[in-house]
């Protein structure tokens, strides 16, 4: 979205309540000035659209994972535990482009463990994911597959090809993968592949994310 120079007169209280309030929400004077304008006026900013999107993913998987506090507009943090021993944490972070072309931003999912074996399992689960995923989108005439895998540590960039529903698909696609993981991490003899995989495919019906 593009932005220009402009000069404005302001009281110099004003600027201080302004400058104050930047500072707690961790933004800028002149990014404040055009939040505060643009909601006044109608307009839609960067910032509105991913307020939009988080408050939809929150309101579809709050139930289950835990949303943490976030002090820049382009993030949401959520964290979750697998059903397993010591019950290690995962978290999923959720980044935005504030001008998004083909991708929308970013997923990042980390297992926080130094236990090698679980390390193991994560990466294994997400070998197969990844591959899944990929062929699945292909499918669909998607051939632009983005992820990357390191040790306890997978992303992928979400597709920018969701309409007005971009919320509702990080949300289902989170709770899919959530799913999956919890399956694989029970039992990686018997997951059920097949099963997965369908279930993803049924969201491509959708949501391409």
């Amino acid at each position: 979205m593009k932005k220009s120079v402009y000069s404005l007169v302001l009281m110099d209280s004003v600027i201080k309540a302004v400058d104050e309030q930047a500072y707690k929400l961790g933004t800028s004077r002149s990014n404040l000035i055009n939040q505060i304008l643009a909601e006044h006026l109608c307009c839609v900013t960067p910032e509105m659209r991913m307020r939009e999107i988080f408050d939809s993913v929150t309101e579809l998987i709050s139930e289950s994972f835990q949303i943490q506090q976030q002090g820049s507009a382009s993030l949401m943090t959520i964290k979750a535990s697998l059903a397993y021993k010591y019950r290690p944490a995962v978290n999923y972070k959720v980044e935005l482009q504030r001008e998004p072309d083909i991708f929308i931003g970013q997923l990042r999912v980390q297992i926080r463990t130094q236990n090698q074996s679980l390390i193991n399992l994560f990466n294994n689960f997400f070998v197969w994911r990844m591959q899944m995923e990929k062929y699945c989108l292909a499918e669909k005439n998607y051939n632009i597959y983005s992820g990357e895998l390191y040790s306890g540590n997978f992303s992928r960039k979400l597709l920018n090809n969701s309409g007005g529903k971009t919320g509702e698909a990080i949300g289902e696609y989170i709770r899919h993968l959530n799913k999956s993981m919890q399956l694989y991490f029970s039992s990686p003899v018997d997951f059920p592949e097949n099963l997965i995989e369908n279930e993803y495919r049924k969201i491509l019906e959708d949501y391409i994310i």
